[in-house]
């Protein structure tokens, strides 16, 4: 299995955004997760399209959109106008989730589900063509440095299953991400559930002095490391 480290620049500094985004991918990170939050599905504001077409000179990562925002449709073209690669939203924000999911793929990204905690993962089972990564979320949305809730990994494990059945019917891949609370003491067991692109918002921009360009090799390091033993 192919493992992505996706750090959330919900926890990065924001006033020297772009350096962030260069130097964390520089540092071996594989995709910059973007959290958009609109006040409203959560209670907290973040960024929009702006700034999404802001950072994207500044790496040619993926960029991973996550929307906590309802209703979703409305915004969907605006960031893959402005570069995102990978659009996600909650089911719950969406009033028809098959059409939602159909409107991010012709916009030009991949698409993708994201189940809080307490959402049943059988919203994904009647449009699995149309998913290409699911997120299930570890700590409730809505704030970073909230520390992992352990019932997720038994979640992780049933959405692995229905992932790897479809798999092997159609021979289709679909990530499985996991986004709250991922550390390096606890990656290798989210990992051995059955999660294979990983979030890390905190334990990666939260690392060394903000002076060091270079501050972030150590931790990402370490996260690669634990992964290299599952």
């Amino acid at each position: 299995m192919t493992f992505r480290i996706a750090p959330s620049i919900l926890s990065a500094n924001f006033a020297k955004l772009g350096e962030e985004v260069a130097n964390v991918i520089a540092s071996g990170a594989d995709w910059i997760h973007f959290d958009v939050m609109d006040n409203h599905y959560v209670p907290n504001l973040t960024i929009g399209p702006l700034v999404c077409e802001a950072i994207r000179p500044c790496t040619t990562a993926p960029i991973d959109v996550h929307l906590m925002v309802k209703p979703v449709d409305r915004i969907v073209p605006d960031f893959a106008k402005a570069g995102a690669n990978i659009i996600t939203f909650h089911p719950e924000a969406s009033e028809h989730i098959d059409r939602t999911l159909g409107l991010i793929r012709d916009s030009g990204c991949q698409a993708g589900l994201v189940f809080n905690p307490a959402t049943p993962l059988n919203w994904m089972d009647h449009v699995m063509d149309k998913l290409d990564m699911v997120l299930l979320m570890s700590v409730n949305p809505g704030f970073g440095g909230q520390s992992f809730i352990p019932g997720t990994l038994d979640k992780l494990r049933e959405a692995r299953a229905k992932i790897d059945a479809y798999t092997a019917r159609t021979g289709r891949q679909i990530l499985l991400e996991i986004d709250g609370g991922v550390k390096v003491d606890n990656i290798a067991e989210i990992a051995r559930a059955g999660a294979d692109t990983f979030v890390a918002g905190s334990a990666v921009f939260g690392a060394g002095k903000d002076s060091d360009p270079q501050r972030y090799n150590s931790v990402l390091g370490e996260l690669r490391t634990a992964l290299a033993g599952v």
